[in-house]
């Protein structure tokens, strides 16, 4: 604490004093609205606040010079203009309780923010006649009778004219109009009931995005939607998410393990409606696929959580796209929970675009790569054998024909015919991939990583009845943690799940007593280190988990069937069927899939018979 020295004169203190309006909608403006993309989100947010059915936005120059909002909502009177541009004004809430938030806005800061770093300009009409309000850097003009029909408009022209600073650290106009074009996107999904239109003005008038009001119940309108924004092959390897605990509801579509994505991009989470950014919950996400992925690949889903207002705060961050939930724990236990027991129900599933790949991957090359291909080769010359078959050809061929007529590679009729939807084994090639036929096409399975999978689920199975066998120290590992050891004492009881049993011996010191007997000897304090530092960071940890299945995993690649080892045909179709009664049995232990499916159409189409 500063004390102040008498012998100071009191001219050269800091002199306190209060803030002009202009000066704190400048201050509210830079925690409210970084970038164009963040006025059109708010702008649009008051558009569905307003019960509107079809909002239009335009925008010229990436939203730097023009952004334009029009909606069909229930306007304002004359009265409201002045109002809504009035700092903490507002018609969402009443300000007796903040965790009582049913609307997307409710700060009352967006247009006083707006207009005071831009060009602002509402017209609106509710009822009888329309009415427009301007305000130009802070400065509003009188409210003046205009032209409109029920609904709002609400422009907003050079922005960031009255802050120039601000201007530099904005991107190109592409990056900017990339940026509204994705923050526009994330509110249709949240609401399929309304229109959207997004263009660009910025030389003429051009589209860049539209959808238009989907009907139906909640999954046709939301599949509807998210087919027009992400496409339909998204949805069509989606599966349908509806799961419910303790009053909290998870709705949406998650993609299958074996159509993931290179990055996060394609990852949207909603809270009551609200798009959100939320570490505890993309940490989850990343748990539910945490055995059917690699650490390289990430999965696609669009999520909604609900829950009674009362037990989510929304108003934790000024934009609003983080929440604190009131039972974190209880939020990522039923996203983990509902999506792994939507995989295991789409049992071996394994996505189209598996398919589509190996299709692509047999197209013939260009006509002009094909060409230099062959010329670059020596000409061969064939001799006609007794037949007139070119012996280059004669020998490999009976070759392949012995080995197709092995008693390896046969199948008893007998079994030969089958309903399961991996159909019937006809032939293994090179001792690793098995061919099976279904009344529609054919499937080629990898024998190794379908086993793997299969193993590894069992072992799995094993270990959730009879527990995680526990080693006990002969001498308990005593590790001094300070503060933290309190947070890992929180969660003892889940680590004790998972073969870890730690107990507290004294202030800040934990004693390791057991620990997991398949991870054999261990670092226990950097294992309990990295638990605290995912549990900062998420706040809950799955780092001994994952340890515990990454042995399974490795067990189960040993102990499953090896690549090169020929099979039996009761063999072959006896692992056909256990794949299909064996969830999540459509891709490896690392994520790959375990099958592919050609449809008889696409074989034909290959041979041109179609």
């Amino acid at each position: 604490m500063a004390f102040a020295d008498p012998n100071i004169s009191t001219d050269t203190r800091p002199v306190i004093r209060q803030l002009d309006e202009a000066a704190i909608n400048r201050i509210a403006a830079g925690e409210v609205v970084e970038r164009p993309a963040s006025a059109v989100k708010e702008l649009v947010e008051n558009a569905i606040d307003a019960d509107a059915r079809r909002i239009v936005i335009e925008v010229a120059h990436g939203g730097k010079t023009l952004i334009r909002v029009t909606d069909d909502g229930c306007g304002m009177e004359a009265a409201d203009l002045p109002l809504a541009l009035s700092r903490h004004a507002t018609s969402k809430i009443d300000g007796t309780d903040l965790l009582n938030i049913h609307s997307f806005g409710f700060r009352g800061e967006a247009l006083p923010s707006l207009g005071s770093v831009g060009r602002l300009s509402i017209t609106s009409r509710a009822s009888n006649a329309g009415h427009m309000i301007r305000v130009t850097g802070g400065a509003r003009e009188a409210v003046k009778p205009a032209a409109l029909n029920r609904g709002t408009v609400v422009e907003l022209r050079d922005l960031f004219f009255a802050t120039p600073a601000r201007l530099k650290f904005l991107r190109t106009d592409r990056a900017e109009m990339q940026a509204i074009s994705d923050v526009v996107k994330r509110l249709a999904m949240a609401e399929p009931s309304i229109g959207f239109t997004l263009k660009d003005v910025t030389d003429g008038e051009r589209v860049t995005f539209r959808v238009d009001a989907e009907s139906g119940d909640l999954f046709d309108a939301l599949r509807g939607r998210l087919t027009a924004i992400m496409g339909r092959e998204f949805t069509d390897n989606a599966l349908a998410i509806d799961a419910e605990r303790e009053g909290l509801r998870l709705t949406g579509y998650a993609a299958l393990p074996t159509y993931s994505r290179g990055s996060a991009v394609a990852q949207f989470l909603f809270v009551n409606g609200r798009p959100v950014r939320d570490k505890l919950l993309i940490g989850a996400l990343r748990a539910a696929y945490m055995d059917v992925l690699s650490r390289d690949r990430h999965p696609a889903a669009v999520l909604f959580i609900g829950c009674p207002s009362e037990r989510v705060d929304v108003n934790v961050h000024p934009a609003k796209s983080e929440v604190r939930f009131r039972e974190p724990a209880l939020a990522r236990a039923l996203i983990v929970s509902g999506l792994r027991h939507a995989m295991t129900e789409a049992g071996h599933r394994a996505s189209s675009t598996v398919a589509d790949a190996t299709l692509s991957a047999m197209q013939p090359p260009p006509p002009e790569r094909a060409s230099h291909a062959l010329s670059s080769q020596p000409p061969r010359v064939y001799q006609m054998d007794r037949v007139g078959q070119p012996r280059g050809f004669s020998s490999g061929f009976a070759e392949r024909t012995q080995d197709w007529s092995a008693p390896s590679a046969r199948v008893d009729e007998a079994v030969i015919e089958s309903d399961g939807p991996l159909g019937a084994a006809r032939a293994q090639v090179h001792e690793n991939y098995i061919i099976a036929q279904t009344p529609s096409g054919i499937v080629l399975v990898d024998q190794h990583a379908a086993h793997e999978r299969l193993v590894y689920e069992r072992l799995k199975a094993q270990m959730s009845e009879r527990g995680v066998a526990r080693q006990a120290l002969l001498i308990p590992e005593i590790i001094t943690l300070g503060a933290d050891a309190d947070c890992l004492l929180d969660h003892a009881a889940e680590l004790e799940r998972f073969g870890l049993v730690i107990e507290a011996f004294g202030p800040g010191t934990i004693a390791v007593r057991e620990t997991p007997a398949i991870l054999g000897e261990i670092n226990a304090e950097a294992l309990l280190r990295d638990v605290l530092d995912e549990l900062a960071d998420l706040g809950d940890s799955q780092t001994l988990q994952a340890r515990v299945e990454a042995v399974l995993s490795r067990v189960a690649c040993h102990g499953s069937i090896r690549s090169g080892r020929q099979m039996r045909a009761d063999e072959m179709n006896a692992l056909l069927r256990e794949m299909e009664a064996t969830p999540l049995s459509g891709q490896c232990n690392h994520g790959r899939p375990t099958y592919v499916e050609l449809k008889l159409a696409d074989i034909e189409r290959l041979f041109g018979r179609t």
